[in-house]
């Protein structure tokens, strides 16, 4: 106890000093009461405290890059370069892509490799209005956020294309599953219909958009949305699932399908590409869809037996999933025990 006391007590010049001196035998301590210590001390220890920890291994390096990155000097410049150039530490790139010149950046874009390092440093660049956004290396939403914080704009028709788009890309992606894709401020309860606006790229270019002034879009957007909630809560699968006993992550898992493949059919063609993949592989996997088809096909045909052969090959010959689910529980369909 005794000691702890006088570790706190220590100047700080003095705990500086024991942790640049690595034959001090204090380096630990002192490194655990400076990083303490910090952020409540004078900007000129600071300083000096950054400039220690950026000349040690590569654990102090990357505490130093976080200090470095929110109490910037210039002084810092020539060291972290240094570093950058020579290292490519990944907490390094975020300092400089917020405090060196943007000419730096701009000569040096192939060194920034990460996958959203050129978004933060559109940011920068984009502030130039003569600056020309590379929109190929941005995501749909980061190009509407560059836009939007560098105080550019969109022409109506760019903005809608957008918005489709991003839909076409939901439609045909392997979403399912990836609950947090949809949009955490409009959770689903069971029963709900999940439609395109439900998931969070839309949601956020739409926000986007409406801060630009292309509320018109927006409104277009969510007028084509609720034609697409219609169809979904009419669709067959949507009430298929409706009618299963599944927990709340599948159910949304489920009702993701539906609204892809929804979304996709509602699509004008000049959105939809000859590589994309068969809608209804969409729906994989269907045992929520399937079991409910069993039992209306069954109950539907009053004039037959439940066990007679010939409803259940009819199914199977209407929905060949049927014979796939079957062949999963390890049976024959041509040799039925009835």
């Amino acid at each position: 106890m005794k000691f702890g006391i006088k570790k706190r007590n220590t100047p700080i010049a003095t705990l500086i000093k024991n942790y640049v001196n690595k034959k001090s035998g204090k380096v630990s301590d002192s490194r655990e009461e400076i990083q303490r210590r910090f952020d409540f001390l004078d900007w000129k220890d600071q300083k000096k405290i950054v400039q220690a920890f950026l000349e040690s291994g590569k654990a102090d390096r990357q505490w130093a890059y976080s200090k470095a990155l929110d109490f910037w000097d210039k002084s810092f410049e020539p060291k972290i370069k240094e570093l950058w150039e020579q290292l490519h530490e990944y907490k390094c790139s975020w300092v400089v892509i917020r405090h060196f010149p943007v000419e730096y950046l701009s000569q040096n874009l192939d060194m920034f490799t990460e996958e959203r390092d050129y978004y933060f440093i559109c940011l920068r660049l984009a502030e130039d209005k003569n600056y020309v956004i590379e929109k190929d290396k941005l995501s749909f939403t980061d190009y509407l956020a560059v836009l939007y914080h560098t105080g550019r704009s969109i022409i109506e028709k760019d903005a809608y294309d957008i918005l489709f788009e991003i839909v076409h890309s939901i439609s045909i992606g392997k979403v399912p599953g990836h609950l947090w894709q949809l949009d955490r401020y409009a959770d689903s309860d069971k029963g709900d219909v999940i439609s395109p606006i439900s998931f969070q790229d839309i949601s956020l270019a739409i926000y986007y958009l409406k801060k630009m002034n292309r509320s018109l879009v927006a409104s277009q957007f969510e007028e084509w949305n609720h034609l697409v909630q219609l169809e979904i809560f009419d669709s067959p699968e949507y009430k298929a699932i409706c009618k299963q006993n599944l927990v709340d992550y599948e159910y949304k898992a489920a009702a993701m399908c539906v609204a892809k493949k929804y979304a996709y059919l509602a699509l004008d063609e000049k959105y939809k590409k000859t590589s994309d993949p068969d809608i209804e592989s969409i729906l994989e996997p269907k045992e929520w869809f399937i079991e409910p088809v069993i039992k209306e096909k069954a109950s539907s045909s009053s004039a037959l037996e439940p066990s007679d052969p010939t409803v259940l090959k009819e199914m199977m010959a209407e929905n060949p999933a049927i014979e796939k689910l079957i062949g999963n529980f390890g049976l024959d369909a041509e040799n039925l025990p009835f």
